[in-house]
């Protein structure tokens, strides 16, 4: 039987206080990830939901503990080999969009091909399947500033899934629309689930959650559930 995409072990995040004290935000985190799943973490604010995202991300560095991506131990790579490793197998979606504002649709889209190994018409390709493929065809030449708060959300998936990749990691992904906007999105990571890509999502909303088939609790740091 193959290994899950993602094996977390006894993974520990914390910052030091004064006094040789710490604080820790993730405590003994034992976490499977099945290629395929569709992952909701949850929990109060504070219990450590983003600060484990960005580990999956490979955003933070400074934790403690094993991560194991398909077969690949993160926590043995330098840091410019886990970018390299992000840059090609996890896309993310975030609350704020985090689009750049000064560049056009198109041209946000083009980013993340920019760090990977395509020449200029693959890129062109792979641009304007991810416009026809999200519906976003005729906002092409726009800028963020120009779309809705759900159009800006379409964009960053579309940018987050242009390369492919295995893991969609998304944090608080309708944080910011209104309930029409936000169905529409869920809809659309379900079915890019259906399509075989691995999502993990923090959500506050159970609806949200209810679109994965599972939900992780975090509790003061720790997996609860």
């Amino acid at each position: 039987m193959a290994n899950p995409i993602i094996r977390l072990r006894h993974l520990e995040r914390f910052y030091p206080l004064a006094k040789g004290q710490f604080f820790y935000v993730l405590r003994d985190i034992n976490l499977d990830v099945e290629e395929g799943d569709f992952v909701s973490i949850m929990g109060p604010s504070g219990a450590g939901k983003s600060s484990l995202l960005h580990v999956l991300g490979m955003h933070d560095h400074a934790w403690s503990g094993e991560f194991f991506l398909d077969d690949t131990a993160i926590h043995r790579l330098k840091a410019k080999e886990r970018a390299t490793l992000r840059n090609e197998q996890i896309g993310f979606v975030f609350q704020n969009y985090h689009l750049l504002d000064d560049l056009t649709v198109y041209e946000n889209l083009d980013i993340p091909l920019s760090y990977r190994r395509f020449n200029k018409t693959e890129r062109d390709a792979l641009v304007c399947d991810a416009l026809d493929r999200f519906h976003i065809v005729g906002k092409k030449d726009l800028y963020p500033r120009q779309l809705s708060g759900g159009q800006q959300q379409l964009v960053s998936i579309a940018r987050a899934m242009i390369a492919s990749p295995k893991i969609i990691l998304a944090d608080e992904p309708t944080g910011n629309l209104h309930s029409d906007q936000a169905e529409e999105i869920m809809k659309l990571f379900k079915q890019l689930n259906a399509g075989g890509t691995t999502i993990v999502q923090v959500t506050h909303s159970e609806i949200n959650a209810g679109y994965g088939n599972r939900i992780v609790q975090l509790r003061d740091g720790f997996v609860v559930t």
